[in-house]
């Protein structure tokens, strides 16, 4: 495996190996990048009070997730165009998740098909993230393939009217590489990927062009009625949305701003995560992502509530490094450090993981 010291690290490895256009669509942000790097700092405002002689020789993080088992509480994110990072894709991260007995989560512009990635993922648990499209049959083709593939939850992206204003996307004029296929789609679709329509983003436009923007709290009601698996509505950052989500029928909420992709200048989800927690009171699950690079990020998120978390742009650099061997490493590397940081702050299992563990200094 490669040698990881902190998974930062890799970020600058990556983009040796990337095309500026290709890489500037991974790390980059929406508009000034606040929010992008709101994402990270947000975390160093929450401090590990650790105690004392409690007995941490056995160490377990094993946990659920919406019933299922797992490793640890690090899931990977859908993300799409695995593509441009490995010649196998997302089926090499579906690999690697499953073998590392944690989730993965597809996305609908993944360049390998649903099935293709549930054939990688083997025995491993994995979720379908899903944008609802104008055309509603569509939409509801792909929660059909999604459970006869075995995908286990549908993730449904409620940040994502339009897409946000990437500027270095803008500035270099996003195109999808000729030798990638959009997985889940007919040509047509890649199509708008390779050739849109004047300068700018073609991952813009094709979501302008394809991406439902009307809908509401009754198109989910509508999604939950469809879908025979767990809905999770991904994209939430204010207690009220999360309440709403709940009522309209999700098992789970992820506690998102999309990597700072969408609206600059929204909160960090670690910021909002325990008034999101507080707010669905137990009757759903509440993971996050955002910004996750250490294992104490891992144990701050869980103390303050998470399920679990989600580890994105670290998995695709991974990915770009060394196909299914870089994620696993990636995987690998921040298991090590939550449980170093369990050892070191005196919790056994993810039970002892409380909110009197964390201080924080606004």
């Amino acid at each position: 495996m490669i040698d990881i010291v902190n998974l930062d690290s890799l970020e600058a490895r990556a983009r040796e190996r990337l095309d500026p256009m290709l890489f500037d669509y991974i790390a980059g942000g929406a508009g000034d990048e606040w929010t992008l790097l709101e994402n990270r700092a947000a975390w160093s405002r929450f401090q590990l009070l650790p105690r004392m002689l409690r007995g941490v020789a056995n160490r377990s993080m094993a946990t659920t997730v919406l019933g299922d088992p797992v490793s640890m509480p690090v899931l990977v994110p859908p993300m799409g165009f695995h593509g441009l990072c490995h010649l196998e894709a997302e089926t090499a991260t579906a690999r690697a998740t499953a073998d590392e007995h944690t989730v993965f989560c597809a996305s609908t512009v993944s360049n390998c098909s649903l099935e293709a990635i549930a054939d990688a993922a083997g025995s491993g648990t994995r979720w379908f993230q899903l944008y609802v499209y104008r055309d509603r049959g569509i939409t509801k083709s792909l929660v059909e393939r999604a459970a006869a593939a075995g995908f286990s939850a549908l993730c449904l992206t409620v940040d994502t009217p339009l897409a946000g204003n990437r500027e270095r996307d803008r500035r270099n004029s996003l195109r999808m590489p000729a030798h990638l296929q959009l997985g889940n789609f007919s040509q047509a679709h890649t199509d708008q990927h390779h050739r849109p329509e004047g300068a700018g983003s073609s991952l813009a436009q094709y979501i302008a062009a394809q991406w439902d923007p009307s809908l509401t709290w009754d198109d989910v009601q509508w999604l939950r009625s469809i879908a025979p698996i767990p809905l999770i509505v991904k994209g939430i950052l204010a207690p009220e949305d999360a309440v709403l989500a709940i009522e309209h029928g999700a098992a789970a909420v992820m506690v998102s701003n999309h990597g700072g992709r969408q609206l600059d200048s929204s909160p960090a989800p670690i910021t909002m995560l325990r008034s999101i927690v507080e707010a669905v009171d137990g009757r759903a699950e509440v993971m996050l992502d955002g910004g996750v690079r250490r294992g104490t990020d891992v144990l701050k998120a869980l103390a303050l509530g998470a399920r679990a978390v989600l580890v994105g742009r670290p998995v695709l650099w991974g990915l770009t490094l060394d196909g299914y061997d870089g994620v696993r490493a990636v995987l690998h590397h921040i298991r090590e450090e939550i449980d170093l940081g369990m050892a070191l702050s005196g919790c056994a299992t993810l039970a002892d993981i409380t909110p009197d563990l964390i201080l924080r200094h606004r």
